[in-house]
C-alpha cells in the first residue's frame, strides 16, 4: 500500500508539493479499489462523490443519448478520474465510467477533499489546478469535435501524444470517441495510409 500511496503523492506533486503534515490531512481517506473489466466506477444518473487515481488498467467515460453511447474520454494509469461536475454540484452524473480492463485505483471521497479546501491553502490550490486541468482538456475536446472533420480528428489523434489510445483501446471505441462509425474510421484509415 505504501508504494501505491507514493505513486499518488508523486502525481499530486505535479500540481502542488504537500508537506508531511499537509499529506497527513488526506492520507486517512485514501483506499485502494479494484474494478473488474466492464464494471462501473460511476453510473449515469447517480450522484458521484469519489475521486480516483488510476494505478493500472484502462477506463472510458461516456454519455448515453437515445440509448446510444458516446465515448468522450479514456483513462490510463497515472490519470485522475472522477465525475467531477457531479462531485462539485451534488447533482446526478451525466457520465458513466466503465473499466475496459481490470483497474486498480486509489480513491478518496470528494466531500473530504472539499473539507481540505477549507482547511489548507495548499489543498485549495490543488483543487483549483485540477479544475483548470479538466477545463483545458474539455475545451480542447469540444473544439476538436466542433471544428474538425472526422478525418482531421483521426489525423490529430494519430499525430498526438495519445499513443495509449491507439495501442490499448479497441477500434470500435476509438471510432465512437472520434464521433464516427467503425466503417468510416476504416475508410479514413485506408485513405490516410494511401497518402
Amino acid at each position: 500500500m505504501d508504494e501505491k500511496i507514493a505513486i499518488l503523492r508523486s502525481a499530486i506533486g505535479r500540481f502542488v508539493a504537500p508537506t508531511d503534515q499537509e499529506w497527513d490531512m488526506l492520507a486517512p481517506w485514501l483506499s485502494v479499489k479494484t474494478i473488474k473489466k466492464h464494471e462501473l466506477f460511476c453510473r449515469e444518473g447517480e450522484r458521484a462523490d469519489l475521486v480516483g487515481f488510476m494505478l493500472s488498467g484502462t477506463m472510458r467515460h461516456y454519455y448515453t443519448r437515445d440509448g446510444i453511447e458516446k465515448t468522450t474520454y479514456f483513462y490510463f494509469e497515472n490519470h485522475f478520474v472522477s465525475s467531477y461536475i457531479s462531485c462539485i454540484t451534488g447533482q446526478p452524473s451525466q457520465l458513466t465510467f466503465e473499466a475496459l480492463a481490470e483497474c486498480e485505483l486509489i480513491v478518496f471521497p470528494y466531500h473530504k477533499m472539499k473539507q481540505l479546501f477549507k482547511q489548507s491553502i495548499l489543498w485549495q490550490e490543488f483543487g483549483r489546478l485540477i479544475a483548470e486541468y479538466l477545463a483545458k482538456g474539455l475545451e480542447e475536446r469540444m473544439a476538436g469535435l466542433l471544428m474538425l472533420s472526422p478525418e482531421e480528428r483521426y489525423l490529430a489523434l494519430i499525430s498526438s501524444d495519445k499513443t495509449k489510445i491507439l495501442e490499448r483501446i479497441p477500434q470500435h471505441y476509438i471510432a465512437n470517441y472520434l464521433g464516427i462509425t467503425p466503417v468510416s474510421m476504416s475508410r479514413i484509415r485506408n485513405r490516410v495510409t494511401k497518402k
